[in-house]
């Protein structure tokens, strides 16, 4: 029996070792080298997209540059297809991934998060000039334009619409203006977008839901002082007007609350 409780000691004492060599590896490995690695896609647009010269910029874009300028390292991003964006963590080709990830219970099982960085809410858009749509609930009866498939569709659907199918954002807004839909509800982030690029745009929102979908960065599991490090830099970003001024520069107000 005594060989027995050494034998668990022993492994006890391995696995303690284990995780306290883990633990911090990736954010010194990050200060060692000098470098954030970021996955991103570099084709979603306001968050990760290239400008006419080429260069990679977006709001997400700008908030890990952030980050990595306050972890004391530079950002190096490397694209990908949003499919294997976030295996990419697996295969430790990069440090995270900052690409509008949502929050999810099934992604937190697998990966660590950073706090919430940025949150969109379903929003209710009509023209201008509607007057008789002033909530969902006033949807009943009415044409909304929207994905089929979608969340937003479904939402719609849900609230007596007429669903008028689409293949996005800008053909649903499109409908709107020219009258073929009385309203369609959409991403708030998209639409702050949108208003942002075409101010003079006669839409507005009437309503939005209470609930918000919340995107984090996304790291490896177990590197609670990579994740410290994240939240406390995004604590400073907000706190210093830095994330105002990059939300204005994306959405043409800011999107913090």
């Amino acid at each position: 029996m005594k060989w027995l409780k050494s034998l668990l000691l022993a492994g006890t004492l391995q696995v303690l070792a284990v995780t306290a060599g883990h633990a911090g590896a990736d954010l010194d490995h990050i200060k060692q080298t000098g470098v954030f690695k970021i996955g991103t896609e570099g084709t979603y647009a306001p968050f990760t997209y290239h400008d006419a010269s080429g260069a990679l910029v977006g709001f997400d874009v700008e908030i890990g540059r952030e980050i990595a300028k306050r972890l004391g390292v530079k950002a190096e991003f490397l694209e990908g297809k949003w499919d294997g964006l976030i295996a990419g963590i697996d295969a430790k080709r990069y440090d995270a991934v900052i690409n509008q990830v949502g929050i999810t219970e099934a992604r937190k099982a697998k990966y660590d998060f950073s706090d919430p960085y940025i949150a969109s809410k379903a929003v209710l858009i009509v023209r201008d000039d509607n007057a008789d749509i002033k909530d969902f609930a006033d949807l009943k009866g009415k044409k909304s334009a929207q994905s089929l498939t979608s969340n937003f569709g479904k939402l719609a659907e849900k609230n007596g619409a007429e669903l008028v199918g689409t293949d996005g954002f800008d053909q649903s807004i499109q409908l709107v203006l020219n009258g073929r839909a009385a309203a369609t509800i959409n991403d708030s982030l998209s639409f702050y977008d949108f208003k942002k690029h075409k101010p003079d745009a006669k839409v507005k929102i009437v309503a939005q839901e209470a609930n918000a979908d919340y995107s984090g960065v996304i790291v490896r599991k177990g590197d609670a002082d990579l994740v410290a490090a994240i939240n406390k830099a995004l604590t400073e970003i907000k706190a210093d007007g830095t994330y105002k001024k990059i939300s204005e520069t994306y959405f043409g107000q800011d999107v913090s609350k």
